[in-house]
C-alpha cells in the first residue's frame, strides 16, 4: 500500500513540475508498478488494449477526417454566424452545444466530434483555441448527467439503487442536476478561462516553414489569370490530347490541369480526379481545363474548339460549393532553387526536359525581382533562378532527391497536408453521422468501441484523407500513452487496499456527524479518488459505501448515490481522470497545472454547489 501511495505522489509532483513529458512519467510509474511486483505485466499492460484507449485512437482519426475534409470548417462557419463577433457568445455556445450532445453521446465520442470544429472555430474568430478548449471537455462531461445513459456512473448508481430495492431511476432523473452542473460550470469557467487560459498559442517548432500553397498561387499571377473551360458533348476537343490543342504554341497558354468527375456510381468513393495536363492527356467529355494566360487568347480557344466558359457561379461537381480557383488535392506545386553546380543552368525548359524526367510541368521562373510567365519552353534558366514547378505529390517528393541540381524551399509535403479535400465533406458527415447513430439509438447492436473504428475505417477507405500515413499521423500518441499507462494505476490501488481503505475511512468517521456531512465527505472523497482512478472504477466503489452509511443513519440513499455520480464525473483537476480532458491537452497546448488553476477550483465549487443543492432535489 505505501509503495503504491509512494509511486502516485512521486508521479503526481512530476506532473505537477511539468520538466517532464507526461507520456514519460506514466510510463515510469508504470515500470515502477511492474518493478516492485505490484502489477504483473499483463496487468500493467492492460490499459494499452482498454476499450476506452482504442476509441480514443479511432476518434482521433475520425476527427482528422473532419477537419481534413474541411467538414470542420464549414460547421464553425455556420456556428460562428450565429454567434458573430462576440467571444462571450461563441464560449456560450460551444458549453451549449457540447453539453446537449455529451447528454446523448459518450463524453469522449462528444469531444472528438467537437474538437476539430472548435479549433476552426477559434481559427476562423482569431481566439486562441486553448480559451475553448477546456471548457469543451468540461462541458461534455456536464452534459453527461442530464440523462441516464450520459456516463457509466449514471447507471451504476440505478443498478445500485434498484439492487437495494429502492427502484431503477428514470432516464431524465438526472436532468435537474445536468442543468445546474452546466449552469454552474459556464459562471464559474467564464471568468477562470479568461484569467488563466487567455496566454498567446505557442510556436509549434514543426510547423511547416515557407510560402503556403495559395501564396504561391498567388505570387504567379495563377490564381488571377486562371481560366476554366468544360468540354462539352458538341466541344470539338473531346477525344482529342493536349498536344493536338497546341494551346501554348497557338495560344500562348499554359493548361495546368485536367479535372475529371467520375462517373455517378463512383460518387462515394471518389468525385474528383485531377490529372496533370500533358501532351498525351486525352480529353472527354465533361473535362475541365484549369488553363492560365491572356483572357483573348481563352476566349479563342474557347470559340474554336467549342469549349463552354466557366465563371465563379459554376462548378464542376454540382454539390460542391462554388470555386474558381485552383485545388492541391492530388497535383501540388512547389518552388525548386537552381544551385551553382547544377547540368540545367544555361539549358532552356525545353531542353532540360523536366516533364520527361520528373513528370513536372514548369509554371513560372522568378529571377531576383522579375517573374518569368510565358513562353518558358525557350527561356534560358540562370543559376539562382527559382523556379515554380506542378505535379503530382509524389513527383514533388521525388524533387527533393535530386538535392545536386537544385533545392526545394520551404515544406510542399507539410503544405499539402493542410489542403481540405472539400468534395469529400459530405462522406465525412454520412460517416460522423453514422457513428453517432451506432452509439446513440441501443436498438443497433453496436458497441461503441466497435462504432468508432467502423467510422475510422470508413474515413480512411472513402479517401478522407490523403494517403494511410495522413490518418497515422492524426493520432496523438502522447495523450494515448499518458492515458493507457495511467489506467493500471487504479487497479493498483484498487489491488492494494488503497481506496477501499480512504474511502471506509473517510466516508465512516463522518457517519455520526449528520446527513449533510456525510453526503459531503462522501463526495469529496470521491471527487480526490476520481483524480487518480477512473470514475467507472470510483463509482463502482462508492456507491455501495454510500448505500451502506445512508441507510445505516436512517436516511434516504438517493442524494448520498447521486453524490458519488456527480463527484466521479466532474472531475476536472487532472488531464488524465477523464478521456475528454486526456484529448484536448495537447491541442489546446495545455500543462498540468493549467488543469489545476481552472479545473480545481471548479471541481471545488461544483462541489460545494452539489452538497446544497443535491438534498433540496432528493430529500434525506
Amino acid at each position: 500500500m505505501v509503495i503504491t501511495l509512494v509511486i502516485l505522489v512521486i508521479a503526481s509532483a512530476f506532473f505537477v513540475s511539468g520538466k517532464v513529458r507526461s507520456d514519460i512519467v506514466a510510463l515510469c510509474s508504470l515500470i515502477a508498478l511492474m518493478i516492485t511486483g505490484i502489477l504483473t505485466p499483463e496487468e500493467a499492460l492492460s490499459g494499452f488494449s482498454n476499450n476506452v484507449v482504442i476509441m480514443m485512437i479511432g476518434l482521433f482519426v475520425v476527427g482528422g477526417a473532419i477537419f481534413q475534409t474541411g467538414l470542420a470548417k464549414m460547421i464553425s462557419s455556420r456556428i460562428l454566424k450565429l454567434a458573430g463577433n462576440s467571444e462571450l457568445k461563441l464560449f456560450l455556445l460551444v458549453m451549449l452545444v457540447t453539453s446537449a450532445i455529451g447528454a446523448f453521446v459518450s463524453n469522449t465520442g462528444t469531444v472528438a466530434l467537437m474538437l476539430p470544429i472548435v479549433v476552426s472555430l477559434a481559427n476562423n474568430a482569431g481566439i486562441s483555441s486553448g480559451r475553448l478548449l477546456m471548457p469543451l471537455a468540461f462541458a461534455s462531461s456536464m452534459g453527461g448527467m442530464m440523462t441516464l445513459i450520459g456516463t457509466p456512473p449514471n447507471l451504476i448508481i440505478s443498478d445500485t439503487l434498484e439492487d437495494a430495492g429502492y427502484g431503477a431511476l428514470s432516464f431524465f432523473s438526472f436532468t435537474p442536476v445536468g442543468l445546474i452542473c452546466i449552469a454552474t460550470g459556464i459562471i464559474v469557467l467564464l471568468p477562470l478561462t479568461k484569467w488563466f487560459l487567455s496566454k498567446k498559442e505557442k510556436t509549434d517548432p514543426n510547423a511547416p516553414a515557407g510560402k503556403s500553397l495559395n501564396q504561391l498561387a498567388k505570387e504567379y499571377g495563377l490564381s488571377s489569370n486562371l481560366f476554366r473551360l468544360r468540354a462539352v458533348a458538341s466541344s470539338k476537343a473531346v477525344g482529342k490530347t493536349i498536344l493536338d490543342l497546341d494551346v501554348r504554341r497557338v495560344y500562348g497558354l499554359n493548361v495546368l490541369e485536367v479535372r475529371r468527375v467520375e462517373a455517378a456510381q463512383h460518387r462515394f468513393l471518389k468525385t474528383v480526379t485531377q490529372k496533370l495536363a500533358s501532351a498525351d492527356t486525352v480529353i472527354n467529355h465533361g473535362d475541365v481545363l484549369y488553363v492560365t494566360g491572356d483572357i483573348s487568347a481563352v476566349n479563342r480557344l474557347a470559340e474554336d474548339f467549342g469549349f463552354e466558359m466557366l465563371d465563379e457561379h459554376a462548378s464542376e461537381v454540382a454539390s460542391s460549393d462554388p470555386r474558381k480557383s485552383l485545388a492541391f488535392y492530388d497535383i501540388g506545386i512547389a518552388e525548386i532553387l537552381l544551385t551553382p553546380s547544377s547540368k540545367m543552368v544555361n539549358q532552356t525548359v525545353k531542353e532540360a526536359g523536366f516533364r520527361d524526367k520528373f513528370n513536372v510541368n514548369v509554371l513560372g521562373i522568378r529571377r531576383r525581382k522579375e517573374y518569368i510567365l510565358h513562353d518558358l519552353g525557350d527561356a534560358v534558366m540562370h543559376n539562382g533562378d527559382v523556379l515554380l514547378v506542378q505535379g503530382a505529390w509524389q513527383d514533388i517528393a521525388r524533387l527533393g532527391k535530386e538535392d545536386t541540381e537544385w533545392v526545394v524551399l520551404g515544406e510542399p509535403l507539410a503544405q499539402a497536408q493542410k489542403v481540405t479535400l472539400d468534395y469529400k465533406a459530405p462522406v465525412a458527415a454520412v460517416i460522423m453521422l453514422l457513428m453517432v447513430a451506432m452509439m446513440v439509438f441501443d436498438f443497433i447492436p453496436v458497441a461503441p468501441v466497435t462504432a468508432v473504428m467502423i467510422a475510422a475505417m470508413l474515413m480512411v477507405l472513402t479517401g478522407c484523407f490523403r494517403n494511410v500515413e495522413a490518418a497515422y499521423k492524426t493520432i496523438n500518441w502522447e495523450t494515448i500513452v499518458l492515458f493507457a499507462a495511467m489506467l493500471p494505476m487504479s487497479l493498483a490501488l484498487e489491488k492494494t487496499g488503497v481506496s477501499n481503505y480512504i474511502a471506509e475511512a473517510l466516508a465512516g468517521g463522518l457517519g455520526s456527524h449528520g446527513p449533510m456531512l456525510l453526503i459531503a465527505g462522501i463526495y469529496f472523497t470521491t471527487s480526490l479518488m476520481t483524480m487518480f482512478i477512473s470514475n467507472t472504477v470510483t463509482a463502482v466503489l462508492m456507491a455501495p459505501i454510500a448505500l451502506q452509511s445512508a441507510v445505516q443513519i436512517g436516511v434516504s440513499p438517493v442524494p448520498f448515490l447521486f453524490a458519488v455520480t456527480v463527484a466521479a464525473s466532474m472531475c476536472f483537476a487532472s488531464p488524465f481522470s477523464t478521456p475528454p480532458n486526456a484529448l484536448v491537452m495537447r491541442a489546446g497546448q495545455y500543462t498540468f497545472m493549467d488543469y489545476i488553476k481552472v479545473g480545481l477550483p471548479l471541481q471545488i465549487i461544483m462541489g460545494i454547489v452539489m452538497i446544497i443543492v443535491l438534498p433540496l432535489l432528493f430529500p434525506f
